[in-house]
C-alpha cells in the first residue's frame, strides 16, 4: 500500500508536465480556398407559416402524381402540388397550385391530404380543391433533409439551428486549417441524403384505398395509419384524428430504403440492396417478414397477383450499374425468389393493371408489356413510345397517366394494339 501512495502522487505531478508540453508544440496553419455547396437557410417562424394556395401555373419540374376521385395531384418538385380537375381526361384544367416548401411527396385519405415539407409533415384539408388549408403539422417528422445539391462538391457552413436549408449556392469559400490536416470541421460529404430530383425520380404504382400513386412514391396508407420511408426507417403515423396526428415508433432498416407499395395487408419496401416485406397484422407496429436481395440498384416496386416486379437502375443515386426488370415470386412471402430478369435501358416507374405492365424505361421511353406469361414478357411487348422520357405511370380503368420530362401525359389503353394519346399538359420552357 506504500507503494501506491508514493506512485500516485508521481503520476499526477507527471501528467500536468506530458499535457503542458503537448501543448506548447507550435502548430503551422494555412489558409486554404476551395468551391462548396453553401446551405441558404429560410427561418422556422417563416418556414412553418408558408403553405398556402397559389393561382395556377405552369408546370416546370413536374414529379411524383397522385390520382384520388377525379383529381390529379402533381410535385412540383421541392415547390408544392398543383391540383388538377381531371374529370374529362381529354381536357385537364391546373385549377390551382398548392404551395408547400421542400414537398416531393403526398398521400390522401378522404378530404385530407398529407405531405413532407422538408422536414416535416403537413396535413391539409382539400374538401374544396380549389381552397385547400393547412389543419395539422408534424414538425421535425424528417429530420435532416437536405435539398439535392452538386455532389461534386462538399457542402459547408451547415448548421441546423439557423432554419430550414432551402438551396444552395456553389462558391468558392476561404478557411484556415492547420498545415497537413486534411480534414476541415465545417465540410461534410453527404452520400446520397438529398432528394431525387427529377432524372432521378423515384415512383411505384400503389393503390392505397385512398387514391392511387405512383411506384416512386415514399408515402402509403393502410387504415388509419400513413406510412412513409426515410433515409434508413419507416416512418409510422397514426392519423385517425387529423388534427390530432400521433407518431409511433419508428422502425429502424439496416439498409436505404426509397419506396413504398401496399398489399394485401403487407408492406414492400423497395432498397437501394434488396424488395423487403413487412406484415400489417399490427398495423401500428408493422414486423419483418422477409426481404429479396439484390445487387446495389435503384429499384421501385409494383405487385400484382403472386408477383412482384422490380426495376433495377443505374445512377449516382443508386450506386449501381444494373438496368433490368425482375420478376420476384411471392406465392410465399417469407420466402421470395426470383423467377427471370429482363435487361433494360435506364428502368425508372413502372405499374400494372390486369396484366398489363406498363415501365418507364427512363430516355429509352415508355414500353408496355403483357406480363400474363411472366417467364415471358419480352416476347409480348405491346406497343413502345421511344420519345416520352417517362419517370411514373397510373394504370386505371383504361386510362394511363404518365408523368415525365415534358409533362402530364394521359393515353386511352383500352385498345392494347392502339393506345391513343388523349391529352398532354406540357412542360414550361422559357
Amino acid at each position: 500500500m506504500k507503494t501506491l501512495k508514493f506512485i500516485l502522487p508521481a503520476l499526477l505531478l507527471i501528467m500536468p508536465v506530458s499535457v503542458f508540453f503537448i501543448s506548447c508544440q507550435d502548430k503551422t496553419f494555412e489558409e486554404i480556398t476551395y468551391t462548396a455547396n453553401v446551405p441558404v437557410y429560410m427561418g422556422f417562424d417563416e418556414f412553418r407559416s408558408s403553405v398556402k394556395r397559389s393561382d395556377p401555373r405552369q408546370m416546370e419540374q413536374p414529379g411524383k402524381i397522385y390520382f384520388k376521385d377525379n383529381y390529379l395531384f402533381v410535385n412540383e418538385i421541392n415547390k408544392g402540388v398543383h391540383v388538377v380537375d381531371n374529370s374529362d381526361p381529354a381536357n385537364p384544367v391546373i385549377t390551382t397550385f398548392l404551395e408547400i416548401p421542400g414537398n416531393f411527396d403526398i398521400a390522401i385519405k378522404g378530404n385530407i391530404l398529407y405531405a413532407d415539407s422538408f422536414i416535416d409533415l403537413v396535413a391539409i384539408d382539400i374538401s374544396d380543391p380549389a381552397n385547400p388549408v393547412e389543419i395539422d403539422r408534424v414538425e421535425d417528422a424528417f429530420p435532416n433533409v437536405l435539398p439535392v445539391f452538386d455532389y461534386t462538391y462538399p457542402v459547408y457552413g451547415l448548421d441546423w439551428e439557423k432554419g430550414i436549408v432551402v438551396g444552395w449556392e456553389t462558391r468558392e469559400v476561404t478557411e484556415l486549417v492547420e498545415k497537413g490536416n486534411t480534414y476541415r470541421n465545417e465540410m461534410l460529404y453527404f452520400d446520397g441524403l438529398g432528394v431525387p430530383t427529377i432524372g432521378a425520380n423515384e415512383v411505384s404504382i400503389a393503390s392505397s384505398g385512398s387514391g392511387l400513386a405512383g411506384s416512386m412514391a415514399r408515402f402509403t396508407l393502410s387504415a388509419d395509419y400513413l406510412y412513409a420511408v426515410h433515409n434508413s426507417s419507416l416512418k409510422v403515423f397514426n392519423i385517425s384524428s387529423t388534427p390530432g396526428i400521433s407518431v409511433n415508433p419508428e422502425i429502424m432498416l439496416d439498409r436505404q430504403v426509397e419506396t413504398i407499395f401496399p398489399y394485401n395487408d403487407h408492406l414492400f419496401l423497395g432498397t437501394t440492396t434488396g424488395m423487403m416485406v413487412y406484415s400489417l397484422s399490427n398495423p401500428g407496429t408493422p414486423s419483418f417478414v422477409s426481404v429479396f436481395e439484390h445487387i446495389n440498384s435503384c429499384d421501385p416496386v409494383v405487385i400484382e397477383g403472386n408477383y412482384a416486379y422490380v426495376t433495377l437502375r443505374s445512377g449516382t443515386q443508386c450506386n449501381g450499374f444494373t438496368n433490368q426488370l425482375d420478376v420476384v415470386d411471392i406465392s410465399s412471402l417469407s420466402h421470395p425468389f426470383l423467377v427471370k430478369s429482363y435487361p433494360m435501358f435506364n428502368p425508372h416507374g413502372l405499374g400494372i393493371e390486369n396484366h398489363i405492365l406498363f415501365v418507364c424505361d427512363g430516355d429509352a421511353g415508355l414500353k408496355v408489356y403483357d406480363a400474363n406469361d411472366p417467364m415471358n414478357i419480352h416476347m409480348n411487348q405491346l406497343a413502345h413510345f421511344p420519345d416520352i422520357k417517362t419517370y411514373d405511370v397510373i394504370p386505371y380503368n383504361g386510362l394511363l397517366m404518365l408523368i415525365g420530362s415534358g409533362g402530364l401525359y394521359q393515353y386511352d389503353y383500352t385498345d392494347l394494339d392502339n393506345l391513343v394519346l388523349i391529352s398532354h399538359i406540357p412542360v414550361y420552357v422559357p
